[in-house]
């Protein structure tokens, strides 16, 4: 057993910074054995002892939605955007998700595998110790099988738990240029199932809006999911507002992400779901949006709010979560605590792994972060650099 002394704790249960002053904490392998004020630890045999140095112990941070396997890069159409020319108008002349997925078919197992991990590393250094990684990229059987194997051999190889999203529902491919429905019939009754099959699927998402699928589409395909057992997840009011994050409420998923474009009465089928809403202030932030999410209504209605990078090539290219801590207090003027619950407690929820992650909790996972700093509120505080921390995930010391 292990004991991690001389350090302050916020323990984030309950979505709040529930600090121990004078700390400690004891770990038994991969899981949290005690947790409580030092002068209070109880005897027992150990195998090592750690003097944090009066640090400041998080739970290690949790990336809740990204697409951090991809062919290629989209910097051209940054530029692009740059000069006037709008996300729409881009996907319509082939770029976009489209031009994406041209890379990431041509791409070997190897270098999607190897790009990833450089991607990755990233945010593993910024102090993410759970991801989550969807396909979506491939929009065919063979490519999107290849990105949920990259997925899962990442989780294999990085000190990290990784979770695998099947996003085919992410847009139409070419192959079924005008036949949305019959690239939704494909998805459903052949992609699904063999993918869930060989077990490379932890959850199913789609992009629900006008330049990708309709809810009712949308509706088809979380059937399938839940005839597979699998929960679901949705890209939701980004660009419009379609009702999806209701329709995500109705199917019980985990979450509902983006939600710029979003209502009140969105808001309360949420709330009633218990469907946690995912901020992406990265994608906001490059697309230069002005429609901002119903932060108030989120906060009056208590929808749990998480924050995640949304890493991918072309809205949101973004290699720090926690920078996204600091556009989700600066832009979306939540608190230092409310973005901490958000890439913790409540990015576990989303995920649906709050009974094993996201807070620090006797036989939860010991994944923390011992950050050399003077209060939990500089993690969002301090714009880029690397803060001084140790990362540590189930019980053992990550070594950069």
């Amino acid at each position: 057993m292990k004991l991690w002394l001389n350090c302050h704790i916020a323990t984030m249960q309950h979505g709040q910074y529930s600090i121990i002053e004078h700390a400690a904490m004891l770990t038994d392998g991969e899981r949290i054995h005690w947790i409580g004020p030092q002068a209070e630890c109880p005897a027992v045999a150990l195998t090592e002892q750690i003097d944090l140095h009066g640090a400041w112990v998080t739970p290690g941070l949790i990336d809740c939605h990204t697409h951090s396997v991809f062919g290629g890069n989209r910097s051209v159409e940054f530029e692009q955007r740059l000069q006037g020319v709008s996300y729409a108008e881009i996907a319509k002349n082939g770029g976009g998700i489209a031009s994406t997925v041209r890379a990431t078919r041509e791409a070997s197992h190897a270098e999607l595998f190897h790009s990833a991990q450089q991607r990755i590393l990233n945010l593993l250094k910024d102090g993410v110790t759970t991801i989550e990684i969807k396909s979506g990229y491939g929009l065919d059987l063979v490519t999107e099988r290849k990105m949920l194997q990259v997925i899962r051999q990442l989780g294999d190889a990085l000190p990290m738990t990784v979770r695998s999203t099947c996003l085919a529902a992410h847009a139409l491919p070419p192959e079924f240029k005008d036949a949305s429905d019959d690239y939704i019939d494909y998805i459903c009754t052949e992609m699904l199932p063999q993918l869930h099959a060989e077990n490379l699927v932890d959850a199913v998402d789609a992009f629900c809006e006008h330049l990708a699928f309709s809810p009712s589409q949308v509706e088809r395909v979380f059937q399938t999911a839940q005839s597979l057992n699998l929960p679901v997840k949705l890209h939701a009011e980004q660009l419009s507002a379609l009702g999806g994050s209701s329709l995500a409420a109705k199917y019980q998923a985990l979450s509902a992400d983006h939600l710029e474009y979003m209502t009140e009465d969105d808001v309360k089928a949420m709330a009633a779901s218990d469907t946690v809403a995912v901020l992406l202030p990265g994608a906001f932030y490059l697309l230069r949006e002005t429609q901002y999410p119903p932060i108030e209504s989120l906060v009056a209605h208590g929808v749990k709010i998480a924050l995640s990078t949304d890493l991918n090539p072309g809205t949101s290219p973004v290699l720090s979560l926690r920078l996204m801590m600091n556009m989700g207090s600066t832009l979306f003027r939540l608190t230092p605590e409310q973005v901490l619950a958000g890439v913790t407690i409540h990015a576990a929820q989303a995920l649906g792994l709050q009974d094993t992650h996201g807070s620090l909790d006797v036989g939860k996972f010991a994944d923390f972060v011992a950050w050399d700093i003077q209060h939990p509120s500089e993690i969002t505080y301090w714009l880029g650099g690397d803060l001084k921390k140790q990362v540590i995930q189930k019980g053992k010391l990550i070594q950069f």
